[in-house]
């Protein structure tokens, strides 16, 4: 009985979403478990470019799964690189469609729409453009993802527009880029355990992504490109704990940063968001 629940348990995650497809820097085009909420925390450190300070940036994060083919986000920004003084920077809104699915067994591709948006108390003063609390903008994009086996590769494409007014009326207008093209290529490998037996096992999973942007209409500093290698570990299929250190392979922006450690934290609680069913009184 113990190993049929087991089963039933690693199928109802694993049938969502595969241990090697979750990211810790992008998202798949598979989605969480249907019916279920996720938080997260996300912390990332880095040493300013400016002044030679570590610096930091906390973004803690809801996630629902809707169903098995969408999902959203929100979270909370809070950072002092841009400001000496600690603050809460801004917000950020994710919200994912899963429209294609061609599952096989032990492999799969699948293929996503997703949209985002963020408020940035921050004013424009760099050409990095992101959602992660630097600008204001809103962003839309696809991402396709195939496993085999243990190995997961997955691609991002995305458009990138930033809405900064008090930036873009002001006399530095030409001086920044309000438009980029953002993507990514992220390979996620299933090292442990060799073999499922127990639900106690834990999960380690080692990924490699390159992080990228352009920016589009701008003459100026245009594009950036980062690798992050990172380590995983998924305990109990409910908590996961990513450990991850990215750094610039080449650019032409004057960046805050060049390097950048990240740790984060998310628990799920499966089919939290299911009803429960009204028990009947027979007479």
């Amino acid at each position: 009985m113990k190993n049929l629940l087991f089963l039933i348990g690693l199928l109802s995650v694993g049938s969502q979403l595969c241990a090697q497809e979750l990211y810790p820097y992008t998202e798949p085009a598979s989605n969480m478990p249907s019916k279920s909420i996720s938080v997260k925390m996300t912390s990332m450190f880095e040493r300013a470019l400016h002044s030679g300070q570590i610096v930091q940036r906390h973004m803690p994060e809801v996630m629902l799964g809707l169903d098995k083919k969408w999902m959203v986000h929100g979270g909370l920004l809070f950072s002092d690189m841009q400001d000496e003084q600690f603050k809460w920077e801004g917000a950020r809104v994710y919200g994912k469609y899963r429209f294609l699915s061609n599952d096989e067994v032990h492999k799969h591709f699948r293929m996503a729409a997703f949209a985002a948006a963020t408020y940035s108390r921050n004013q424009l003063e760099h050409n990095e453009l992101n959602m992660m609390g630097d600008q204001s903008g809103i962003q839309a994009g696809l991402i396709a993802t195939q496993l085999w086996n243990k190995l997961a590769i997955s691609g991002t494409g995305s458009i990138m527009e930033v809405l900064n007014q008090k930036t873009k009326k002001s006399a530095e207008a030409d001086s920044y880029a309000y438009r980029a093209l953002n993507y990514s290529l992220s390979a996620g490998y299933l090292l442990f355990p060799l073999e499922y037996a127990d639900y106690d096992q834990t999960n380690v999973n080692l990924y490699a992504e390159l992080l990228g942007g352009r920016n589009l209409g701008f003459e100026g500093e245009t594009y950036y490109v980062d690798l992050a290698p990172s380590i995983q570990f998924i305990f109990k299929s409910t908590g996961k704990l990513n450990l991850g250190y990215r750094f610039e392979l080449s650019s032409d922006i004057y960046r805050l940063s060049r390097r950048q450690f990240m740790i984060g934290y998310e628990h799920i609680f499966l089919n939290a968001l299911q009803r429960k069913k009204k028990k009947t009184i027979s007479k």
